[in-house]
């Protein structure tokens, strides 16, 4: 089963595919938001250096947020394009979830933490199991000082992963000093891990519907934010 695997969630853009437990290959652009330019040439690219057509995807992975709001309706109206025109199924997998897997088999902890400004993160808990990745709550979005808190609670050291780290690295191992940031060449969102996921998914025989599917933002977006405050004022 080949799968074609996207992340946009984030300022890093990336796209995979994998046949069955092979990765076929990949491509990370983490530098600046060109999402809405970049993803189809890297995918058009990938799939012709991979010797295949669109044709030859067995299925689709798509991280659906949480994360940035542009970015993850690029994603996910990229994916929904593509299913409609070919027909084949696709999963929508937590951004966090795909983060966390790129970390397979780690001792502890994992916490991946993605930017969400104003002091606060998208976060949440796994560790791995006999193998497996083991979800501990839901996907959140808190400050980073509730992180902390959190993470001061369990009896395990805690690895800190995703774009969160590069602003808020020092605050949080000043805090935790057990914990650990994962190194710069895991330390991005991989497709492969989005792709990793979402093949076992397929696999089993689940997909998701391509009408109702939609991004998980976690919070409001700014514009919603200024429109409930100025409506509020104004009552």
């Amino acid at each position: 089963m080949k799968i074609l695997a996207l992340d946009s969630a984030t300022e890093c853009a990336t796209a995979a595919i994998l046949d069955d437990n092979k990765l076929l290959g990949e491509v990370v652009i983490n530098h600046k938001k060109q999402h809405s330019v970049i993803m189809m040439p890297m995918i058009d690219s990938l799939i012709k250096n991979c010797g295949l057509s669109i044709s030859d995807i067995d299925g689709y992975a798509i991280s659906n947020g949480p994360g940035s709001f542009t970015g993850l309706r690029i994603g996910m109206s990229t994916v929904k394009g593509l299913v409609q025109a070919t027909k084949k199924p696709f999963v929508a997998i937590s951004s966090l979830d795909g983060l966390a897997n790129n970390l397979f088999n780690i001792d502890g902890i994992i916490c991946p933490i993605i930017d969400a400004l104003r002091g606060n993160v998208y976060t949440n808990f796994y560790k791995f199991e006999n193998g497996k990745l083991v979800t501990l709550e839901e996907d959140q979005l808190l400050s980073v000082e509730e992180v902390i808190e959190k993470c001061s609670n369990f009896a395990e050291a805690v690895t800190f992963i995703g774009d969160g780290t590069y602003k808020f690295s020092s605050k949080l191992l000043e805090a935790l000093p057990t914990a650990s940031i994962a190194p710069s060449h895991l330390n991005v969102a991989k497709a492969s891990s989005i792709g990793a996921l979402g093949h076992q998914r397929l696999f089993e025989g689940y997909s998701d519907n391509v009408l109702s599917a939609a991004p998980v933002y976690l919070r409001k977006c700014q514009a919603e934010r200024e429109y409930d405050a100025k409506v509020n004022k104004n009552d």
